[in-house]
């Protein structure tokens, strides 16, 4: 409690910072913890409490009364009022009421606004927070109402200037260093009449997917970026700290898929909601893990007089495994980056199938040479030699075909894929490998 204490007292408002805070109050025991959280100020409350991981809100919620919620949802930018208000109402939909109740007009209209929007949506991400001018405005004008804005703390994060109509179309956007360089006896569209530079926006409706405007802040390695509605009406922005947790959440997401898991139910504390989910998955598993050995049972004669095809025998599947999630992952990873168009589907396929070709080739050797000096039995190297590049020939192909085809028929190329994949490398390779065995030895 103490370095939480000299933390917050030796430093300024705008010396703190959020993780920080968040490291120190990790350390805490539950009933410390609950102490904690009353020192830190209502001023900062709510990004301290957007920062801590999920398994933290409960603690704070039961910690605060509703007064202290209400003054740090006050404090927030529209958009993490939203994250705040959704985490509050998941834990107490009776609290969530009241704060929301206790709010001004103008952050509930800004909260409802944001609410409205579906979730993969561009306007659920965006702040509502602006700093505008319009077309006829005279620069040094601007430049003082913009000065005093800063001191009283009403905007913050400002990377560029919207310039707008009267009726809020969105017209330009200038970067604060441009606009240094701007006449400020003039009005801005005088500027940029005379200015030899393109002040055209990069924009996204607020209808769009946030996946691509995520690439659009890729593309253009942009700060900000104004969100207008179909008429482009500017009605908010959205900003590099926002992409950058989405692109995080997406990350987690995607890794929680490839092995059939939701993030939303693993982060929860609840064990029984995490293990049902778990024990689906699993279950199929097992389903597939019984058709592999159903294969295994079709050669158990020949299993019965060569011992040492069981000792190999795992080999080939677990090759064929490793390769095909190694292609699967570099395929799911380039559909979600947007790295991959829809006419590459064929020149995705045929790279993967060559490098997993090129391995198989280069294993097949060295597996078979050991093969044969292991147990010199005659041809036994041929055997395995030729079912592992049959099966690292699979793995690559299916691994490039499995995402690609759920992309297409648009369900996430994550979910699922990595099941159906060691069902077929299991398959194939126990079937070409013993199939193989009973033909050649």
């Amino acid at each position: 409690m103490q370095e939480l204490k000299e933390y917050l007292e030796s430093n300024n408002r705008d010396e703190l910072h959020f993780s920080e805070i968040v490291n120190i109050l990790k350390q805490y025991n539950e009933e410390k913890f609950s102490e904690a959280i009353k020192l830190i100020p209502k001023d900062i409350l709510g990004d301290v409490a957007l920062e801590l991981p999920d398994r933290y809100f409960d603690d704070m919620i039961a910690s605060l009364d509703v007064q202290d919620l209400v003054e740090a949802v006050k404090e927030l930018e529209s958009d993490d009022q939203v994250d705040f208000m959704q985490e509050l109402r998941e834990h107490d939909e009776e609290i969530a009421s009241e704060v929301f109740k206790r709010l001004d007009r103008d952050d509930q209209k800004d909260i409802t606004q944001l609410q409205a929007y579906k979730e993969a949506e561009a306007g659920s991400y965006m702040q509502v927070e602006l700093f505008t001018a319009t077309e006829d405005e005279i620069v040094k004008d601007t430049i003082k109402r913009f000065s005093k804005l800063k001191k009283s703390n009403e905007i913050e994060n400002v990377h560029n200037l919207f310039i707008t109509t009267k009726n809020s179309i969105l017209l330009y956007s200038i970067d604060l260093d441009d606009l240094l360089t701007f006449n400020f006896e003039k009005t801005f569209q005088n500027n940029i009449e005379e200015s030899e530079e393109s002040y055209e926006p990069i924009t996204a409706g607020d209808k769009d997917d946030i996946k691509d405007v995520v690439n659009l802040f890729k593309e253009y390695n942009l700060f900000v970026m104004p969100i207008v509605t179909n008429d482009r009406k500017l009605i908010g922005r959205i900003t590099s700290d926002d992409i950058h947790d989405i692109i995080n959440e997406q990350a987690t997401e995607q890794m929680y898929n490839l092995v059939g898991l939701n993030d939303d139910v693993e982060e929860d504390e609840e064990i029984l909601k995490a293990g049902k989910q778990r024990a689906s998955w699993l279950g199929l598993n097992l389903i597939t893990a019984i058709l592999a050995s159903i294969i295994i049972g079709l050669f158990s004669d020949i299993l019965d007089s060569i011992v040492a095809l069981a000792v190999l025998m795992p080999i080939v599947a677990s090759m064929g495994g490793n390769a095909g999630t190694q292609t699967l992952t570099v395929v799911v990873r380039q559909l979600t980056l947007g790295d991959i168009s829809p006419n590459d589907a064929k020149r995705i396929i045929i790279k993967e199938v060559s490098i997993s070709l090129l391995n198989g080739f280069l294993f097949a050797i060295i597996m078979g040479i050991i093969a044969t000096l292991w147990f010199e039995i005659d041809k036994l190297g041929i055997v395995i030699a030729l079912s592992m590049i049959i099966n690292l020939l699979m793995a690559g192909f299916f691994g490039a075909t499995i995402p690609l085809l759920l992309e297409k028929m648009r369900v996430d190329p994550a979910i699922g894929s990595t099941v159906i994949l060691t069902t077929v490398t299991d398959i194939v390779g126990f079937f070409s490998f013993l199939g193989l065995a009973t033909i050649i030895l």
